[in-house]
């Protein structure tokens, strides 16, 4: 291939730069800090309940993303009504907004005075300043992924194929199960995989919703910026070592997944 050793020589800086740096000096950071070092940082209940809380949380609302994500991905392609552009456009709107702004945004409509919040504290509910608030949060960021990564894929399946399924006696039902979503859920874990990355590390639009109640609504990213305020760099290193120890786990099965849904296609 022509130009390969170029293209890969700025392929592999640019990684270096972006990706294998930071994680190395992270890395590094924790070695000088020792193995017990970082244990004695994580081995508390203030931590484990944040990070508990933030990979339970992003899970659930990539989980909540995936399904309504290519919902919503079908009924952008397939159906034609006003104001489709619109809603197509609106979709991208947390990749554009700033996510401080989210998250003075939501806290305003959701706060128990807010629109919603109190449609919500009428019902008996609260949702701002709680863990629905923070669910409510990465929602918010992580639906584009699911939407976006989907929509191509949908575009590409040609409505012969249901029509076909359809001739031969199968319901909707079963089109939908055993042809539409086996060609989608490559695309879909993709998109699954990219919603709870983003959720996972969210922290500018879940810190004015959350309320940062320590051992409630304190998420992982916000106790790595307390230990930097408090020049406490080791600490910091230790709990970001922790997160990327458990989104590396939760990402390989997450592709071990793409990897034998793709193979299971290839067969059929």
């Amino acid at each position: 291939m022509p130009g390969l050793g170029l293209s890969m020589g700025i392929t592999l800086t640019m990684l270096s730069l972006v990706v294998l740096l930071p994680i190395g000096a992270l890395l590094l950071k924790g070695a000088t800090f020792g193995i017990d070092g970082i244990w004695q940082t994580i081995n508390r209940e203030r931590v484990w309940r944040a990070l508990l809380l933030s990979f339970r949380l992003s899970l659930f609302a990539a989980a909540f993303n995936l399904v309504f994500g290519m919902i919503l991905a079908w009924v952008l392609v397939r159906y034609r009504f006003p104001g489709r552009r619109i809603l197509d456009a609106a979709v991208d709107l947390p990749f554009a907004l700033p996510t401080a702004v989210a998250g003075i945004a939501l806290t305003t409509l959701y706060a128990p005075n807010g629109f919603f919040g109190e449609l919500a504290r009428d019902a008996g509910w609260k949702i701002a300043y709680t863990q629905w608030g923070i669910f409510v949060a990465l929602v918010f960021v992580g639906l584009p992924f699911v939407t976006r990564t989907v929509q191509p894929v949908v575009e590409e399946i040609e409505h012969e194929v249901e029509e076909a399924s359809a001739t031969l006696g199968a319901s909707r039902l079963h089109t939908l199960r055993h042809v539409i979503l086996p060609m989608l859920m490559p695309a879909a874990l993709t998109g699954f995989a990219l919603s709870m990355a983003r959720a996972v590390g969210e922290y500018g639009s879940v810190i004015f919703i959350a309320g940062n109640i320590p051992n409630k609504t304190e998420i992982a990213p916000l106790l790595i910026v307390i230990q930097l305020e408090e020049f406490n760099y080791d600490a910091a290193a230790a709990i970001g070592i922790a997160m990327l120890l458990i989104s590396f786990a939760m990402l390989l099965v997450i592709n071990l997944i793409q990897v034998w849904s793709r193979r299971r296609i290839g067969h059929v």
